[in-house]
Formats: structure tokens, sequence, C-alpha cells
């Protein structure tokens, strides 16, 4: 047997023993977790955290946010414990939010934990009930009947509408999606619900047809110089993107932080270049910068080599 298969088999064995042994001494997960709700319940305390007490909903709310792109960065990365470490202050933010909550007798992280499990319940019928779906299309397409369904209920929970008396179209498809999101996010969603009843395009290049369609329409706006109208159509442009991105299975936000990243590298190779030889990038005019740029972009080492218009420079 060839040494180095030798080592390899070593190794993974090495590393089954170490996983073996950490599991087996380690808390079952809901003793792990009850001990972080305590360890929140402490900072909370009185005589916890000054600076944890003094936290509402509201300062957290950038914390939350924060955490989860952090999630997203750890994942593409490929490091399996910066992915767990931070899936763990993701967590704690839930947990926090929760602690908060039932300090003020609105609910508790037993109210959230309960609340997801009979909503999963609810929606995978084909799994828990009789329902049958065969396919992940028809899951989800499955799945938005039984959220406007959902929806309809807390409506006449609420006291809006009398639930006996609701019709079908008094609940929209895309009643739900939070104002709050980033507008990339926010067309993500929007255009994710209306593909899922069968209103998309059925090939990419019907998509793409549409890129152009507004890329034309902004153009003549520009031309005529009607700044309310430029608007109307940029925004229309970008919407058209997000369904490019949308109908190809990519997720826009994700995809154009990696293009910003993807610039930020190559301008600040752009500067570095420019100040070993002395200069600042606004003492140089634009086929010096042009140059500069290709000459990032046959430097960078990335998945994709796809070119950024000049209208990103």
């Amino acid at each position: 047997m060839p040494v180095s298969r030798k080592r390899t088999r070593k190794s993974k064995t090495a590393i089954r023993a170490v996983k073996v042994t950490r599991e087996s001494t380690r808390p079952g997960t809901g003793k792990l977790f009850e001990r972080l709700v305590a360890l929140q319940e402490r900072l909370l305390a009185p005589d916890g955290c000054p600076w944890d007490r003094e936290q509402t909903h509201e300062t957290l709310r950038t914390y939350l946010i924060e955490e989860a792109y952090e999630v997203l960065e750890a994942l593409e990365s490929g490091d399996p414990d910066k992915f767990a470490e931070e899936m763990g202050d993701l967590l704690l933010q839930i947990i926090f939010h929760s602690e908060l909550a039932a300090r003020a007798g609105r609910f508790d992280i037993g109210d959230v934990i309960e609340r997801v499990h009979t909503k999963m319940v609810r929606r995978h019928p084909h799994v828990f009930g009789k329902d049958k779906a065969d396919t992940a299309a028809q899951v989800l397409k499955n799945w938005e009947h039984l959220k406007a369904e959902e929806r309809r209920m807390q409506r006449a929970d609420r006291g809006l509408k009398d639930f006996a008396t609701t019709q079908e179209h008094d609940a929209s498809l895309l009643d739900g999606i939070p104002h709050s999101l980033p507008a990339i996010l926010e067309a993500y969603q929007i255009t994710r619900r209306a593909a899922r009843v069968g209103f998309d395009w059925t090939n990419i290049a019907g998509v793409l047809d549409k890129l152009r369609e507004e890329t034309g329409e902004l153009e003549t706006e520009i031309a005529a110089g009607n700044r309310a109208a430029v608007e109307s159509e940029v925004g229309d442009l970008l919407f058209a993107a997000v369904n490019v991105a949308r109908f190809l299975k990519l997720d826009p936000e994700i995809a154009l932080k990696k293009t910003n990243r993807k610039f930020i590298e190559r301008f600040r190779q752009m500067e570095t270049q420019t100040a070993s030889e002395g200069h600042k990038l606004a003492d140089l005019n634009a086929a010096e910068l042009d140059a500069l740029w290709e000459q990032a972009k046959l430097n960078h080492v990335g998945p994709a080599t796809n070119k950024i218009s000049r209208a990103a420079r």
C-alpha cells in the first residue's frame, strides 16, 4: 500500500477519533442550548452586563443584520470553524431578542421554538400528513397556498375581516414581504413568489430580452432629460437584473456582494501600484486609470472574470 494512502487513512481515523471523543464528553444539544439561554439571562440581570441591560429590540437591529451577513461570509470562506462561530453569534441574537421580549411579558424563547416547529409541520403536509409532492417545485407551490391560508387566518384573528366572508383575493401572494428589506432582497422575494405560481419567463432568453428592453427605455429617458422618468427606468432596470439572477437560481444580493468585494480588491491594487510609483489615482488621466484597471483584472485571482462596466467604475 502506498505510504501516502496509509497516511491519509491514519489522518481520517485520527479525525474521527477526535470527533467521537469531543462528542462523547460534550453535553447534549438541549443542555448546551439551555446554558446559552441562562448565560444571556445572567447578562441581563441587575448585576449583569451594563451594556446588555441598555439594549432594546431597536438598538439590536443593526447587530442582527450584521451577524446574518457575517454568517454568509463565513459560509463562502469554506472554513467550518468560522462558519460555526458566526452561526453561534447569529443564534445569540435570537436568544437576546427573546429574552428582552420575555422581560416585557410578550413571549420567550420557548414560544419562538414552539411556533416555528408548529409552522414547519403545518407547511410540510407531504411529510407529516397525507399530501403528496414529488418535486421541489410542487413543494414551493403548495407552500405558497399554505402561507396564503395562514395570512387569511391572521387577518381574521386580528379582527381585520370576518374570516367567514374573507375571499381568496383579499390576501395577496406578496403579503408578508417585509418593506424594511434592502431593495435588492425585496425585489428577489417579490419575483420568487410570483414565479412560484407560474408568473415567469419560460427561458433565460426572455429575461435577457427584458433587460435589454429596460436598458433601451432608460437610454430614451436620459436623452429626454426627464429626471423622474430616468429614476423610474433605473428602478426597472435593476428589477430586471434581479430577475436575471433569480431565474438562474442565483441570489442577487450575494452576487452583488461578491462583485463589490472584487471591485474593492482591484481598486486597492490600483492604489497600491500608483503609490509605489509616487503618485495618486487622482493625478492620473482616464487612459492611465483604464490601464491600471486592466492590469488589476489580470492580477486578480477569482472564480469569475466578468467585466465591470465603465458605469461601475
